[in-house]
């Protein structure tokens, strides 16, 4: 869809069609803050006996800026929420697409009678919603995205169940429709899901301060003077959508009292954006105190129940990936306090992520207002993935990132396609209808090797399991070193040899089905870098075939639904 609809041009179209009520200058339906403001806690809702009943509005809007926004909403009028949940728990979704159709834009099937969820047909105005990094059924009504469509003016329910050994930690939720999901995430659709209990497994957040931090990026405001002295960012960002923009970056605002600690607990809810977080108080990096990586308490993959703290001075944060630590509040004579993002090189032919502050840290008497961090409520339990460090290995697979931009003097316009490719598999762009590129079975204990054969990093995202990082270009992590991620990064290719990580993937739980895995640069996603697993039950592996005895009908396919799709967009 992507190769038909590009961001820029969704962007106007969906601009065009909105109504003039809700063109306010700050957001309208999404509001935003101004530049420099304080940054304020998400609205927060909380599981009642075991259920969290939502119901969301999918609304659009422009800023004064002129980007087009998204939002999800509930029926009194909060934006993104933060879940809490405890394990176990059930939330209950119902979601409203009030986002306006767009008469005459390209549409495409993306299911068939099988295997329908919702709507058949995708529109430049689809939703759906994926529940980051929590170990749910990848079914429909659940954590499905392959074909899961709400369009205009269409209502669909969620029923998501928490797995009663669900990591306590953070998780976060996201519009998923392949074509459009940088899109919908840089429009700011995106929030926050805690599972309750972390201070059973790392005390030492007890009673502190939680401080929630939802970073995001944004289109950049097209036709400011650019400077010199700086390079230009592809993307804006943005810390509880206080908008921190190029090329003057003023900084958020974060209070904190004298002589506190806090529970900083963010997620990197950009599309496309890595970031490289950093504190520094008059220049000196603070030691950032880490309890958990991407939901899952750090230390926690031996079976033990417990966690351990890792102290780094910096921290990367690939898009989606999440970091849990506590920080000590700056002394009441320190000058100049910042939450910054360090410059990433992504490599010679990635976006630009330069250097940046994200938020000033003030300093005050006053005590915080923030909510507090349970303390232990009883004994650690079993958590999924606690013993992975420990468990036999049953297959093994090698995968591949790579990229493809057509020469310049061809006629082929679509731009840069991605790719991630199983050894011995031909190269497909994604498509919901492709077979499943790798069918494993549950109780499986996988080792993948991950190589990147391009000149930009790339994120590996796995849906439904966490995996165990235990190699990044065929260096061993020391075992007391290693952690259990849903996110991490591929280095870029740049010698010989092609970098790669080499990871252990947990598929002894419930969920059991179709998902997928893909680069989480969703601009990478969306050009195609994404796959389909399917995961058989235990004595289910009857009548699948080999995803490669359909490759070419698949691309015969998808080809024919390009040419119609270009026919329809002329």
């Amino acid at each position: 869809m992507k190769r038909i609809l590009g961001g820029v041009l969704l962007a106007l179209c969906l601009c065009a069609m909105l109504p003039v009520r809700a063109l306010a200058a700050d957001g309208g339906v999404c509001p935003r803050p101004d530049a420099g403001s304080e940054v304020m806690p998400p609205p927060d809702l909380y599981s009642q006996n075991g259920v969290l009943d939502i119901a969301f509005n999918y609304y659009t809007s422009v800023d004064n800026a002129g980007r087009t926004l998204f939002c999800f909403v509930t029926a009194d009028g909060a934006e993104s929420p933060t879940m809490h949940v405890n394990p176990g728990d059930t939330i209950h979704i119902t979601l409203t697409n009030m986002v306006p159709a767009a008469p005459g834009a390209p549409s495409e099937i993306m299911s068939n009678d099988g295997n329908t969820c919702g709507d058949a047909q995708m529109t430049a105005t689809s939703v759906n919603m994926h529940f980051h990094g929590t170990n749910t059924a990848p079914t429909c009504h659940s954590d499905e995205v392959i074909h899961t469509l709400v369009n205009s003016g269409e209502t669909f329910t969620y029923t998501l169940h928490i797995p009663k050994d669900e990591p306590p930690g953070l998780y976060w939720y996201h519009p998923h429709v392949h074509g459009i999901s940088s899109v919908a995430l840089q429009g700011g659709s995106t929030g926050a899901i805690e599972v309750e209990g972390i201070a059973n497994v790392q005390p030492a957040v007890a009673g502190l301060p939680e401080r929630y931090l939802v970073l995001r990026d944004q289109q950049r405001i097209i036709g400011l003077a650019t400077s010199p002295q700086q390079p230009v960012p592809n993307w804006d960002v943005s810390v509880n959508y206080v908008p921190v923009s190029y090329p003057r970056y003023t900084p958020s605002i974060i209070k904190m009292q004298v002589g506190s600690q806090e529970f900083w607990r963010f997620v990197n809810a950009s599309a496309n954006t890595i970031m490289d977080l950093k504190v520094t108080y008059d220049g000196v990096a603070q030691p950032l105190q880490i309890v958990a990586f991407d939901g899952v308490p750090t230390g926690s993959k031996d079976g033990k129940q417990q966690g351990s703290i890792v102290t780094q001075t910096d921290v990367l944060l690939s898009p989606a990936a999440r970091v849990e630590f506590i920080l000590a509040a700056p002394s009441s004579s320190t000058t100049v306090a910042l939450l910054s993002t360090l410059a990433i090189d992504g490599g010679p032919i990635s976006d630009s992520n330069p250097a940046r502050p994200l938020a000033q840290i003030v300093a005050t008497d006053q005590p915080s207002k923030l909510p507090k961090a349970a303390a232990p409520a009883g004994r650690a339990r079993r958590m999924r993935f606690d013993d992975l460090a420990n468990a036999r290995v049953t297959a093994q697979r090698i995968l591949y990132f790579s990229e493809y931009k057509p020469p310049a003097h061809t006629r082929d316009t679509e731009g840069t396609s991605f790719f991630i490719t199983v050894k011995g598999q031909r190269r497909t762009l994604f498509d919901p209808n492709n077979p499943p590129a790798i069918t494993t079975t549950q109780g499986a204990v996988e080792e993948w090797t991950i190589y990147n054969k391009s000149a930009e990093v790339h994120e590996f995202h796995m849906h439904q399991i966490h995996f165990l990082v235990e190699e990044v270009n065929g260096v061993p992590i020391p075992r007391d070193q290693q952690q259990i991620y849903d996110t991490y990064q591929v280095p870029y290719w740049s010698g010989r040899h092609p970098p790669s990580i080499k990871v252990k993937l947990d598929f002894r739980g419930a969920d059991v089905g179709d998902f997928v895995y893909h680069c989480h640069i969703l601009d990478h996603e969306d050009g195609g870098m994404m796959a389909i697993i399917r995961v058989l039950p235990k004595n289910g592996a009857a009548g699948i075939r080999h995803a490669g005895l359909h490759a070419t009908k698949s691309k015969q396919a998808r080809a024919a639904a390009k040419r119609a799709l270009l026919a329809a967009a002329r």
